[in-house]
């Protein structure tokens, strides 16, 4: 009977290590530096942004449900009238983020500072095109032959022009770019659209005066 008291003491002996082992830490055990989760997934932004702005409005059924939805999304007249003076007035500045695709870049920028640095008989190009329809009414005949004549002379004289500033700005453009793809015909009709403007009219303005070296 001893034996077995004797093992029965030596196995809850042994038994004692094992539950030692299985023990659960006692909570002042636990490393106070890690943070305890959540016990929920983190949402998304996607859709806490969604709940703060609350459900979507239903699209509109009709035309006319959906023409007041446009109406009310439009900016007032006031609005547009002011964006389009700030753009009007950033054009004329020369900005590139508002210009037109044919009038961005350094190249075209120094295109219309050659041109701009000088006068052409081509910036009389839109008085020409006015006298001639005034001819065109005027009931004397030899009025009418001798304004033809000068039109005619002049509209050569300007292409004559037209052709040499455009040969003229090339060279000095490519001198200006080495680097750049540079072609004659485009930059001789920019240069010469550029040029029969009137100097007040010329979008974007001037930046130079005349007779300054470019």
């Amino acid at each position: 009977m001893r034996f077995l008291g004797r093992s029965t003491a030596a196995d809850s002996g042994s038994s004692t290590p094992d539950e030692s082992a299985t023990a659960v830490p006692d909570a002042t055990q636990v490393d106070p530096s890690r943070t305890a989760g959540k016990g929920r997934a983190t949402p998304k932004r996607r859709d806490v942004q969604a709940k703060r702005r609350g459900p979507a409005p239903p699209p509109p059924k009709t035309q006319r449900e959906a023409a007041k939805l446009a109406k009310a999304n439009r900016p007032d007249k006031n609005e547009r009238r002011r964006l389009a003076a700030e753009r009007r007035a950033r054009m004329a500045a020369g900005d590139d983020r508002v210009l037109l695709p044919r009038d961005r870049g350094p190249v075209k920028a120094y295109i219309r500072d050659v041109v701009d640095s000088r006068p052409h008989l081509m910036g009389l190009f839109m008085p020409l095109a006015g006298l001639v329809l005034l001819s065109a009414v005027f009931p004397v005949i030899a009025v009418q032959q001798y304004m033809s004549l000068f039109s005619l002379v002049a509209l050569l004289v300007m292409i004559t022009e037209g052709v040499l500033l455009g040969m003229s700005t090339a060279r000095k453009v490519r001198a200006k770019f080495p680097d750049e793809q540079i072609g004659g015909l485009s930059i001789g009709w920019y240069a010469f659209t550029r040029a029969s403007q009137l100097r007040r009219l010329r979008v974007p303005k001037p930046r130079v005066k005349r007779g300054a070296q470019v």
